[in-house]
């Protein structure tokens, strides 16, 4: 995919790999949308894309621990963009953040699972009909090989508690929605695909984990660049790779029964129709 005239969309972009992301693509002249929270951080991202690209680019804020947030995101971006070529699923929190005590959203749903998985879930199937009206386009979901297992009769760990579980188990469920998803997309011109970008990346949510860092941000970069405009993945549909190589996730991700309990949940919880 040439990048030149594309509108591409980047969650968590004011900081770490979404950051460099968000530049490479302006450098290659894409209209890129940027979002995060920290307002000072995207306007120094802004204002370094204008520098090397030329154009000024959109910038969302919203918290994604809020689907109510999400929707008002999902909303301005449909208001404002004629297309949307790119998504990328790339906000989220680490097993740490904020401390290792169970927190909830503001929706009252486990923290972790909801920023991570359930606010991508939504925003991705309210912004579905400009992705297809855009095709052909890709969604890449940012996700990790660190994945645990879903119980599904306490799927928001009230019990026996971890945020290195709580973690694993939203970047498990980004990955068996990468599968529902594909299928569903099947003919349409969308794809969808979710990657391990790098492991322990140099980033502010690796560090805040105590941490030491093992790959760089332009490796994991690198990995999610591929998958948005890589010639070879151009027809390539429902896949996790480990960085530019593709993988096999965790048996359960392939498990159809509990992707569709999944998506039943998911639905419930997002406000969405099946």
């Amino acid at each position: 995919m040439k990048m030149e005239g594309k509108t591409v969309l980047i969650t968590g972009s004011t900081d770490g790999v979404g950051r460099y992301v968000a530049m490479k693509l302006a450098t290659a002249g894409a209209h890129v949308l940027i979002h995060g929270r920290d307002t000072q951080r995207a306007q120094t991202l802004a204002d370094e894309i204008k520098r090397v690209s030329g154009r000024e680019p959109m910038f969302y804020q919203a918290d994604l621990s809020s689907l109510a947030d999400v929707r008002e995101f999902a909303q301005l971006v449909l208001d404002d963009q004629e297309r949307l070529d790119v998504f990328v699923s790339n906000a989220g929190i680490g097993s740490q953040n904020e401390g290792p005590a169970r927190q909830t959203s503001k929706d009252g749903h486990e923290l972790r699972f909801a920023v991570n998985y359930l606010a991508g879930f939504l925003l991705t199937h309210l912004l579905l009909p400009r992705l297809k009206a855009s095709a052909p386009a890709r969604i890449v979901q940012v996700a990790s090989l660190g994945q645990h297992p879903i119980d599904f009769d306490d799927v928001m760990i009230t019990r026996n508690y971890s945020g290195g579980r709580a973690y694993a188990q939203s970047k498990l469920s980004q990955i068996m929605f990468t599968i529902d998803l594909a299928a569903e997309l099947q003919g349409s011109g969308v794809t969808v695909n979710a990657l391990h970008p790098a492991t322990y990346m140099n980033t502010t949510m690796v560090r805040a984990s105590g941490t030491t860092p093992m790959s760089t941000v332009e490796q994991g970069g690198d990995a999610i660049l591929h998958l948005v405009h890589g010639d070879d993945v151009a027809d390539r549909s429902g896949l996790f790779f480990d960085g530019m190589r593709e993988a096999r996730a965790h048996a359960q991700a392939y498990d159809a029964e509990a992707r569709s309990k999944l998506r039943a949940l998911s639905l419930k919880l997002a406000g969405l129709s099946g």
